[in-house]
């Protein structure tokens, strides 16, 4: 929730130190790395016990363990980030692998071998750079606007494969589907697909705000436009003008804007009387301050706060995935192995204390396991012209 009052109570932390920079030094000849990572400042974050513990039931972690991830993460993500200017068109993606939280870094030049392992990550030479699997993708996008594939739940670049994968019902369909949108098939390796993915809206009750006194979603980041509180949410919980309360019936505000299927984000514009603090519900007492929105590498954790399922953590699968829903495609989704069932749709993604996105659907339950996408909370931010309230 948004309101002071219900965040009275605190959960107890453990200091974790977030240093950007990894402890190797760089080649001479790479000054632009060197540069990019003492732009960096050392960050030391408070890491709540309730994800701690999180971390350990869902990755099976010890606390120490996992909050020795979260600040290998925090250096990993820094070098990516540097990386990816060094490498420019070479550029092929990278991950995080292993118990060690290991950033590997796949490029198609094999002298930028070099630079990446002075910089504390692990090379790997491809034979695509990431905006060739990118362009494939968008093509597939283009063509999924023109006519939803019914036989394609969903397609994504696979940076650890180096292509774009592409589910399939039916092979033949796909095969259609495939050529329509034209793209080269070297790129592409179709998997037969397991399940279809769902929104996860529903209609029961819950500790969670409601649209219009019938479905139940969840409050994704509390943000700011202008100076009035609000959140963001997901888009297929509500349409613009639709009222969000409480589960008592006390009025938050009302969707100012709104986006399903295309995207799969909406903005609730909360009254004078409420206050967007920087913090997401850990469902065992306590709250997780966010600090930013910088963005987590494949194979990185992350966890979701949702109002049926509570706190469940897991890692980024893939970046920038198309999902077909029954309802259309959404684009630019992020894929994981969080689970999360119907009414935690909106719900937080956070890595750390940096917030991720929103809750859109997936396929399972939080019984027998599952997937689960969210929509990028940045590109939200930059569509309604909020700022993510931080702490």
């Amino acid at each position: 929730m948004l309101r002071i009052r219900a965040l009275a109570v605190a959960a107890a932390f453990a200091t974790v130190a977030l240093t950007a920079a990894p402890a190797v030094s760089a080649p001479a000849d790479d000054p632009s790395v060197t540069a990019a990572l003492a732009a960096t400042p050392t960050r030391t974050t408070a890491v709540p016990t309730a994800l701690l513990h999180a971390m350990q039931r869902d990755l099976g972690l010890a606390p120490q363990a996992a909050a020795d991830r979260i600040a290998r993460e925090g250096r990993a993500t820094a070098v990516q980030h540097a990386l990816t200017q060094a490498l420019g068109e070479h550029w092929a993606g990278a991950w995080i692998d292993g118990p060690q939280a290991d950033l590997v870094v796949a490029t198609t030049d094999a002298s930028a071998a070099r630079t990446i392992t002075a910089h504390g990550g692990r090379a790997t030479v491809v034979r695509h750079a990431l905006a060739s699997l990118d362009r494939a993708k968008d093509a597939l996008d283009r063509a999924s606007r023109a006519a939803a594939p019914d036989a394609t739940p969903l397609w994504y670049v696979d940076v650890r494969s180096n292509a774009v994968v592409v589910q399939s019902a039916d092979d033949a369909r796909t095969g259609a589907f495939l050529d329509r949108a034209g793209v080269d098939r070297s790129l592409v390796r179709v998997e037969r697909a397991t399940a279809a993915p769902r929104p996860l809206a529903d209609l029961h009750g819950g500790d969670a705000y409601y649209i219009d006194n019938a479905a139940r979603c969840s409050i994704g980041f509390p943000v700011t436009q202008n100076g009035q509180p609000g959140f963001v949410s997901a888009g297929h919980c509500g349409q613009p003008g639709s009222n969000a309360t409480t589960s008592d019936g006390s009025s938050i505000g009302t969707f100012q804007g709104s986006t399903f299927p295309g995207n799969d984000y909406s903005w609730v514009a909360a009254g004078s009387d409420w206050t967007a603090q920087p913090q997401v519900n850990d469902y065992a007492g306590g709250t997780v301050t966010v600090g930013g929105s910088s963005e987590q590498a494949v194979g990185g954790s992350v966890c979701r706060s949702g109002s049926t399922t509570g706190w469940h953590c897991g890692t980024v699968q893939e970046l920038n995935a198309t999902v077909n829903y029954q309802e259309g495609s959404v684009y630019g989704l992020t894929r994981t192995d969080v689970c999360a069932e119907p009414g935690d749709s909106g719900g937080s993604f956070i890595s750390g204390n940096q917030a991720q996105g929103v809750t859109s659907g997936g396929s399972g339950d939080c019984t027998s396991g599952g997937e689960t996408y969210f929509q990028p909370v940045n590109p939200i931010l930059s569509t309604y012209g909020l700022t993510l309230a931080t702490g």
